[in-house]
């Protein structure tokens, strides 16, 4: 049985402007901030190809898409190990430079049957701007 070759995808300009996007901004956009941005270079542009280019985007590991319950996903290229802090009053998300503690999967994994392999933390508060609304 012959082994089969990786999928090879044709380049996009499309899927190219979205990953330069999203590396040109820290705002951890969603996918409706990219379409707006986009749209006037783009004008045959829909909503659905956006989230097809972030889904081959993330297949390829060059984007990651953010968890964090809400209702809107939200997308980064940043893909190296980082905490967030996020917002709750009015959801903003910042990567918060800190060390990342590899320790925590080793201590989880001594308490547990998982093997652990990475591990995210994200901080919940009020941001700045925030803040100086109270």
């Amino acid at each position: 049985m012959r082994k089969q070759e990786p999928l090879k995808l044709r380049q996009s300009k499309q899927r190219n402007r979205i990953l330069e996007l999203l590396r040109s901004t820290g705002s951890h956009p969603t996918a409706d901030w990219l379409y707006d941005q986009l749209k006037k270079e783009f004008p045959r542009l829909s909503l659905g190809t956006v989230y097809r280019n972030l889904s081959t985007l993330i297949d390829q590991g060059l984007v990651k898409k953010i968890h964090f319950g809400s209702t809107f996903d939200r997308f980064e290229a940043n893909i190296q190990p980082h905490y967030h802090l996020i917002c709750e009053s009015c959801g903003t998300i910042l990567d918060f430079e800190m060390p990342i503690y590899d320790d925590l999967n080793q201590q989880a994994k001594q308490l547990t049957n998982f093997n652990i392999r990475h591990h995210k933390l994200e901080f919940f508060g009020m941001c700045e701007s925030c803040n100086g609304k109270g």
